[in-house]
């Protein structure tokens, strides 16, 4: 074996060794979700959104609890007063102090405001309801994100241990021709081609695994976590039944997430009509008060200075009835029911276009499934093939060059069943978030 030769084995068993000589920490797909569902910004804003719409529905911020206010003053004024009386001597008063001292306490409550209260109540509640469903929108959108990051980590893997197996078979085939060679049975030509394949083997190979490090990097950062640089994800991939696929699409009607938003904004919508007619109604009003007042007076030329303390309760019921408005009580109820005529418009529209996105996604899980089933019927037939070139290789029966040919064949044959494997498990969870199902199915 020559020096040249000897460096392509050499480098390509470095090659795999520093690929398989450390500990791989796997990371299962149970636990990437964990994970997004722990760290994913998106993610923790949205349930913030939650939080907040869970606080507008308290009793703090329904209404419906009274108001008590407290009020406090003081004044004080300063004057020089001339006094000019008929018949007598004018009086000059000055540095003439005046003082007053008032403090309340208020209390207010809203006995009717025209059913207000309640339509705006059970207004936050569906918008409560519609921010968990926006939620929950985001964390499907994520989680799709995440697995299509996920499987294609899990394709490159699975590509890395093929294009693995085709060096260490290409270094086989430079062992043989070399010892051929040196026998005289094969010419130089042989050699030289084989060296070239073990060559193109590593350079592929440390392409796929630059490919590999990178979407390792797109995972972390969809993950939100600084994840091993060891580390190695769960190649295994199982499928849903055709029929219960089939049940997940007849109940999607139900379980979509866009057309169940749609139907709380025409909810909420519903309350705006009524919320508009609360124009026309009367305001029935509560109040009482506890108030204390003291006025420090100075003397007047008729008058002896004087202190006046008082204090007391006062209680009473006002009502407020707008007869007209100039007609904008009208226009917001009219404006309110088109609105809810346009949000019915749009469920509509968004059902049908739903029921075509998911038709479409079902079509093509159908037929990627059946690409992959017909992949992996073409990986037997070539694995055949290429265990039988292989034997009457080594028999002397063929030459390299038609090896070389099967091993291509068969290297194309598992990339491409690699990719038609987790195409189909994209396509299924796709169909699954279209479906409503996502969250529910355990991957």
């Amino acid at each position: 074996m020559n020096r040249k030769s000897a460096f392509y084995l050499v480098f390509s068993f470095l090659l795999v060794f520093s690929w398989k000589g450390h500990a791989q920490e796997v990371l299962t797909k149970s636990e990437a979700v964990k994970s997004v569902l722990d760290n994913n910004y998106g993610i923790k804003i949205a349930e913030n959104d939650v939080e907040i719409a869970e606080n507008n529905t308290g009793i703090l911020n329904s209404g419906y609890l009274p108001s008590l206010s407290t009020n406090m003053g003081w004044d004080f004024s300063l004057q020089d007063r001339l006094a000019e009386i008929e018949g007598r001597d004018p009086l000059d008063q000055n540095d003439l102090e005046t003082q007053r001292y008032n403090a309340s306490l208020d209390l207010n409550y809203t006995l009717f405001d025209g059913m207000g209260r309640i339509y705006n109540y059970e207004q936050l509640k569906l918008e409560h309801n519609l921010s968990q469903l926006e939620a929950r929108e985001t964390i499907e959108n994520t989680l799709t994100q995440m697995f299509s990051v996920y499987y294609e980590l899990a394709r490159r893997f699975k590509n890395v241990e093929v294009l693995e197996n085709t060096l260490s078979l290409s270094r086989e085939r430079l062992q043989r021709v070399e010892y051929q060679f040196n026998y005289g049975q094969i010419n130089k030509l042989a050699v030289l081609n084989a060296e070239v394949d073990v060559a193109n083997d590593s350079i592929n190979l440390i392409n796929e695994k630059q490919n590999l490090d990178n979407i390792k990097r797109d995972l972390s950062v969809v993950l939100n976590e600084e994840l091993s640089a060891e580390f190695v994800v769960d190649t295994t991939v199982n499928f849903i039944p055709i029929l219960e696929i089939e049940n997940f699409i007849d109940e999607a009607e139900d379980n979509n997430v866009s057309i169940r938003q749609i139907k709380e904004n025409l909810l909420i919508s519903e309350y705006d009509r009524k919320l508009s007619f609360t124009g026309y109604l009367p305001r029935l009003d509560l109040f009482g008060s506890y108030g204390w007042n003291r006025n420090i007076s100075p003397e007047s030329p008729f008058f002896p200075g004087s202190v006046q303390t008082t204090k007391g309760y006062s209680a009473g019921v006002s009502l407020s009835w707008n007869l007209f408005d100039g007609g904008q009580t009208s226009v917001r109820i009219q404006n309110a029911k088109v609105a809810y005529e346009s949000q019915q418009l749009q469920k509509e529209q968004i059902k049908i276009s739903v029921a075509r996105d998911i038709k479409n996604a079902f079509e093509n899980y159908k037929n990627r499934l059946y690409i992959y089933n017909l992949q992996e019927k073409n990986v037997a037939t070539n694995e055949n093939n290429f265990d039988r070139t292989r034997e009457q290789f080594k028999l002397g029966q063929i030459n390299s060059v038609e090896f070389r040919q099967a091993q291509l064949n068969l290297l194309n044959a598992q990339t491409s069943y690699n990719l038609a494997k987790y195409d189909a498990k994209l396509a299924e969870v796709q169909l699954l978030q279209l479906t409503g199902q996502l969250l529910n199915t355990e991957f």
